[in-house]
């Protein structure tokens, strides 16, 4: 069994992922990442497989094999998401089906192999996203607001059932970050969003990796089934 403390955190290869892969690394945790498509970061700590989180076979098997390598899985951040602009009438079918699929689908994958293992170790934390879209019911992005609304109820959920084995679930919503998520939304609908919020301003990586501290904390085996929205409303 690994000495260190072992995370996974699913969307690795860009963005928040990369940055948190990154992150925990060099504070000397081992990270298990995953995404569809390669990871060039390389560290003796960091472990990459490519899967996608949407067919039940690969996460099992990403999961398993984590457990296999390293004996313990302390942390799970399901990162990986994806979103899309439309206007509820005129949302595709094919829209609907991905980020559902991946949003949803792919969060409860991954939560339902890593509380097995978390149930045999009697701990752990599970840390999923939404967003501050759900918060501010934000025009133009039902289907994305759809899909985090149902991943903070979903975590409220299996925050109850999973409590007595000492495994804490906790939702993390962040306000908008220059990513590849928010390339393509136009730059008055951004400011359009940050007007609406508390603090007027985009987030950074060190917003997520601060609450993500927060939770992870020894201090904080009382906190679960909670969702710190960033940015304010």
């Amino acid at each position: 069994m690994s000495e260190k403390p072992v995370m996974g955190i699913t969307g690795t290869s860009r963005g928040i992922g990369r940055f948190l892969a990154e992150y925990y690394t060099q504070r000397d945790w081992i990270v298990m990442g995953c995404s569809r498509s390669d990871n060039d970061f390389v560290h003796e700590s960091y472990h990459h497989e490519n899967i996608n989180i949407t067919q039940e076979d690969e996460v099992i098997r990403w999961i398993r094999n984590g457990y296999k390598k390293f004996g313990r899985i302390d942390t799970m951040i399901n990162n990986a998401g994806t979103a899309r602009m439309n206007h509820s009438l005129l949302t595709p079918c094919k829209t609907i089906d991905l980020v559902m699929d991946l949003n949803v689908k792919g969060t409860m994958l991954v939560c339902r192999e890593v509380g097995k293992i978390m149930i045999r170790q009697h701990f752990g934390r599970i840390i999923n996203f939404s967003s501050i879209a759900v918060t501010l019911a934000l025009e133009g992005e039902s289907v994305y607001v759809a899909s985090k609304a149902a991943i903070e109820n979903y975590s409220r959920v299996l925050a109850r059932e999973l409590a007595q084995w000492n495994i804490t679930v906790n939702v993390i919503a962040p306000l908008p970050i220059k990513t590849d998520l928010i390339k393509e939304v136009p730059e008055e609908k951004l400011q359009g969003l940050l007007e609406r919020m508390v603090i007027k301003r985009y987030g950074t990586f060190e917003d997520i990796s601060n609450v993500l501290n927060f939770f992870l904390s020894p201090n904080s085996s009382a906190i679960t089934g909670q969702i710190i929205t960033l940015g304010g409303w």
